[in-house]
């Protein structure tokens, strides 16, 4: 039996799809490939160029106008890949603090949405890939072999997520980390185009009560035995 060529992992903020998605790509040998990247990139450049978060406009047009790519890791520096815009290796710049706080309005806006789907795509097709987002297989890759959608409870996701920045040393409040993550759902399952929810040929896994091995354990065997 021959391996899905091109995996989706969809789900809400924090439902730990982008911790699988790269062990899942690991194990296979796979490109990791976190779509989010590329909002991430657009985010950074508009800030780069000292283009307004709020100028729907003229970050469409960035969208529209920008060649960006996400490439196996060139280097051992922690990097699961390498996000280049316009030729530009910008892997960890796009993992700024400025770029966290702005992210999420960049992402929905319609037109950076349908610009960036394009480019996902192009890169999706290539194959032997496993693509993490939120309308992977509902939007941009409806086709692939296999479809994954992971959830968890808000309150599950928010301690994951506060115990995550606590060992990173970051001072947060668990309140406003399960207020924010509530906010990104409302976005995320409300907005106008491609709104987050799961195919109807997607495996969904609940991964309130099991960590992440026995989450990876459980996709890995439906990748090798179906």
């Amino acid at each position: 039996m021959s391996l899905p060529r091109i995996i989706t992992i969809d789900g809400p903020a924090s439902s730990g799809k982008s911790t699988l998605g790269n062990m899942l790509a690991r194990h296979l040998g796979y490109l990791y490939f976190d779509t989010g990247v590329m909002y991430r990139a657009i985010t950074y450049t508009a800030i780069k160029r000292g283009i307004p978060i709020d100028d729907e406009d003229a970050i469409t047009h960035l969208a529209e106008q920008s060649q960006i790519d996400v490439t196996p890791p060139s280097r051992a520096d922690g990097r699961s890949y390498d996000v280049l815009i316009d030729g530009q290796d910008v892997t960890w710049e796009i993992r700024r603090s400025d770029v966290d706080g702005n992210v999420s309005p960049v992402s929905a806006y319609i037109g950076v949405r349908r610009a960036l789907s394009d480019q996902q795509r192009r890169i999706g097709l290539q194959g032997n890939v496993v693509m993490v987002g939120r309308d992977i297989g509902t939007v941009i890759l409806p086709e692939a072999d296999l479809k994954f959608y992971l959830d968890a409870s808000v309150e599950v996701r928010a301690r994951r997520r506060y115990a995550e920045l606590i060992e990173r040393g970051v001072q947060v409040d668990f309140e406003s980390i399960r207020s924010s993550i509530q906010e990104r759902d409302r976005i995320d399952s409300t907005r106008e185009v491609a709104p987050l929810r799961i195919s109807q040929d997607a495996i969904a896994i609940n991964t309130d009560n099991l960590d992440i091995e026995q989450v990876l354990e459980k996709m890995l065997g439906l990748v090798k035995h179906g």
